[in-house]
């Protein structure tokens, strides 16, 4: 990939940045480019790269070689204490010895901002936050959702450029996380400020982000929206990433573009302009009818497996090839296990992948 020119809505502009630890390429000749104002995720699975990347546009690594562009800058020599960045991790990073208005003001009393003008823009993120009144309260006694709060308050105080936030979630059960995610949302869109993340997460990366990168092997597999990531992934690696997707081999059987799976045709390939076609394709669990309402032709297989995952149950077909095809729906076949069934696919959310 070649470089571009920094546009004037962007905010970071990674330009060629590699990253090595011994043998092990954290990040490959990496160029991406984050919009001033967007909720920008940074998604994949252990060892991908992403991690590393936040950090270097933190200043906590420097990479190998490249440019880290921030508002036009290069920084990737610059310190992390003269980047204006805001960062949260997984750990809180409370400190106990100090009120919750006290943590909140850490960083500005660090910039040498006067107490009273701390006290201001705590009360201030406070109220933010959701926890006007607790500035005089011992953080270390608050609930693990309101220490989050509390460290999102003092990331956000200082006015950073961006807030960088690495898997903050990841330690909180499931409905504090949920709660947190539309709290992030919602202080996003009310600061505007440019919100880079890190998550593993696929479903936490959809519900929150304007757009995600795919990182695999530090390099950026796919960068898209998230409905676009979800509906039209562009390979076989960002295709199974997402749970409930099918990767099938296809076949073109003749010059029509007509395409056949297992043998058997379900419709013609439609490739959009510069995609190319790897041989696969891929097909969402929800987008295989078994009602017997057919868009295209259909295919016989036999159930391998029944999973009943509370609103949906996941039928895996083995078909005649020896592949198989899950089917999601929302009600209980009267099938089982070893039993013959035919499915159908919607043919237009057949999508092609490049490899």
């Amino acid at each position: 990939m070649t470089a571009t020119a920094m546009t004037p809505d962007a905010i970071l502009n990674l330009v060629g940045v590699t990253k090595r630890f011994g043998s092990t390429l954290t990040a490959d000749d990496l160029f991406l480019t984050v919009k001033r104002g967007e909720f920008f995720t940074f998604l994949g699975p252990s060892g991908s790269g992403k991690s590393t990347i936040l950090r270097m546009i933190a200043g906590l690594e420097r990479p190998d070689s490249g440019r880290i562009e921030i508002d036009g800058r290069d920084v990737a020599k610059v310190p992390p204490w003269e980047r204006n960045l805001g960062m949260m991790f997984q750990s809180y990073a409370i400190f106990p010895h100090m009120t919750v208005a006290e943590n909140i003001g850490y960083g500005l009393r660090v910039r040498g901002v006067s107490e009273t003008e701390r006290s201001r823009r705590a009360a201030e993120m406070l109220e933010l936050v959701g926890l006007a009144g607790m500035g005089g309260r011992n953080a270390t006694l608050l609930s693990g959702g309101e220490q989050q709060r509390v460290a999102l308050a003092r990331a956000l105080a200082p006015r950073p450029k961006m807030l960088l936030l690495d898997e903050p979630l990841s330690a909180l059960d499931e409905r504090i996380r949920r709660a947190m995610q539309a709290e992030l949302k919602r202080v996003h869109a009310e600061t505007g400020t440019t919100f880079l993340y890190v998550t593993h997460d696929q479903e936490e990366a959809l519900t929150m982000s304007d757009r995600i990168a795919v990182f695999n092997r530090g390099r950026c597999a796919q960068c898209d929206a998230p409905e676009q990531l979800y509906r039209t992934p562009r390979s076989r690696f960002v295709a199974k990433f997402f749970r409930g997707c099918n990767v099938l081999v296809a076949e073109r059987t003749g010059a029509s573009g007509a395409l056949a799976i297992a043998g058997f045709p379900v419709g013609r390939l439609r490739l959009s302009e510069g995609r190319a076609w790897g041989g696969h394709v891929a097909i969402r669990a929800e987008d295989v009818l078994v009602d017997g309402a057919s868009s295209s032709g259909a295919l016989p297989g036999v159930v391998q497996d029944v999973t009943y995952r509370g609103t949906v149950l996941d039928y895996v077909l083995r078909l005649p090839d020896g592949q198989t095809l899950t089917a999601t729906t929302t009600r209980r076949l009267a099938v089982e296990p070893g039993a013959a069934m035919t499915v159908s696919i919607d043919r237009e959310r057949i999508v092609p992948l490049e490899d």
